[in-house]
């Protein structure tokens, strides 16, 4: 890589963490505080009413999928509100007219939105502790779906970004889409539960596979086949990125 293009990806990189540290009470507290909030309710009181999920505690079950729920909400939003904010600003005209190829820019972005999700990820996970005990299956496993997971919301946060007009626009995807598949996507259960026919319709939503994936690396144990999960998540990531590309390559929706 050109010595300057790495100058300007790290410069990016460090204003994107420097903008979520510094304000770290409203972007790293309130997820630790939320999912507290689950582990309390839907662990200690409804749990124990639950009884075992997939040979676990139920606790022990929702654990990582409260972990994964924080990750994906935390790198959307971080790329989605910064970028935005460039954008209605105007900041976003001088990167663009900068001699910084659209790579550097994307991975720039992302790069800060993947470090507040990992961030917050850790913060939930040391939460949890006080919880729960579980001995990790697959550091190998945590990791990869953590960083493909973080980085397919980024993307897709960038990506909203872009297209967005106003910032009530931001809060559309989060609230009507993204809020509905999380919750869905086999947080709180085991596909195992549902009858045949909504098996295959819940595996239309791609947070099962990232929920899946995550549970694995904690439990070992997942509802769906661990290859075709790695298949979908590099396939979005893919597809997201080149979507991503071609669009701020082009200047839509960011040229005046």
């Amino acid at each position: 890589m050109n010595s300057l293009y790495w100058i300007a990806l790290k410069s990016i990189w460090r204003k994107e963490i420097t903008r979520f540290m510094r304000i770290w009470v409203q972007t790293l507290i309130p997820p630790v505080v939320t999912m507290s909030l689950y582990f309390i309710i839907f662990g200690n009181l409804i749990g124990s009413r639950v009884g075992d999920m997939g040979g676990f505690s139920y606790m022990q079950f929702i654990v990582p999928g409260l972990i994964m729920m924080s990750v994906i909400t935390n790198s959307y939003t971080n790329v989605c509100s910064s970028f935005f904010s460039s954008k209605f600003q105007h900041n976003i005209e001088e990167l663009l007219v900068a001699p910084v190829p659209t790579h550097i820019i994307i991975w720039g972005y992302v790069g800060g939105g993947v470090a507040r999700g990992v961030f917050t990820g850790i913060l939930v996970t040391i939460i949890s502790m006080l919880f729960v005990s579980y001995d990790v299956h697959s550091w190998a496993m945590i990791i990869c779906t953590l960083l493909l997971t973080a980085i397919l919301f980024s993307l897709a946060g960038l990506l909203n970004a872009v297209f967005a007009k106003s910032f009530d626009d931001i809060s559309i995807v989060p609230t009507f889409v993204l809020t509905p598949l999380t919750y869905l996507g086999g947080v709180f259960y085991s596909l195992t539960l549902l009858p045949t026919f909504w098996q295959w319709v819940s595996k239309l939503n791609p947070i099962v596979y990232m929920i899946n994936g995550f549970r694995y690396g904690f439990l070992g144990v997942s509802d769906v086949s661990l290859i075709f999960t790695f298949s979908m998540l590099i396939l979005f990531v893919v597809v997201m990125y080149i979507i991503c590309w071609r669009i701020i390559e082009s200047g839509r929706g960011l040229r005046s």
